[in-house]
């Protein structure tokens, strides 16, 4: 089992499908942003074609594929912030703007709109109640992959240290949102340890 990784990334293995992981802390890029845009459709055939023609490693693509998009993505960011807050860079930030300026970066390039807070004192929620990547009804446990790695690589640029991510929530499920848990490695393979024995994520982190 893996989380998000490919040849050359900072990546490490994890002991479960489901954790995207970023396990360096990644220098500011000051690059131009990629500049290419994959819409919700094209996004959507990619899991219809993996689950169909390779199942066994959907997963494992899915968040590849998502991690690789995370620096375009934080680029994009980074490029986006000036004109519309006048913060420089990241680091500039307030700690109390984070959750405003990631919602309104993240709707206005298609991915939707989220809620980003703490719970517990390990660990961030993002919540969004129309998550791009998301297909409402269509599986019964969370599917939002790419989102996985994409975050994991995302939020390990913002915050300069190793991150990961899994999705625990779902509107693939029929869940009222899609949330994601961004932690330390090492504090979400535990919280998926525990979850395999039946408890909640947000037991295990509240405690």
């Amino acid at each position: 089992m893996r989380s998000s990784t490919r040849p050359n990334s900072c990546a490490a293995h994890a002991p479960n499908p489901k954790l995207a992981s970023h396990m360096s802390a990644p220098a500011l890029s000051t690059a131009a942003t990629d500049g290419l845009t994959v819409g919700r459709g094209a996004l959507r055939q990619l899991h219809i074609s993996l689950l169909r023609d390779a199942a066994e490693h959907a997963v494992t693509i899915l968040q590849e594929a998502g991690f690789a998009a995370g620096e375009g993505v934080f680029q994009a960011f980074c490029a986006w912030l000036p004109g519309q807050t006048g913060a420089a860079r990241p680091d500039d930030l307030d700690a109390g703007q984070l959750n405003d300026v990631l919602s309104a970066f993240f709707q206005a390039v298609g991915w939707g709109a989220l809620t980003v807070a703490p719970l517990g004192n390990a660990a961030l929620v993002v919540d969004s109640g129309d998550w791009a990547e998301a297909e409402p009804g269509s599986a019964e446990t969370p599917m939002c992959f790419f989102s996985s790695g994409m975050l994991a690589d995302f939020f390990g640029r913002l915050s300069g240290e190793p991150v990961a991510v899994m999705e625990v929530e779902c509107r693939s499920r029929n869940d009222p949102r899609c949330r994601f848990l961004s932690a330390a490695p090492d504090t979400l393979n535990a919280v998926y340890e525990e979850m395999t024995r039946g408890k909640r994520y947000d037991e295990v982190l509240e405690r």
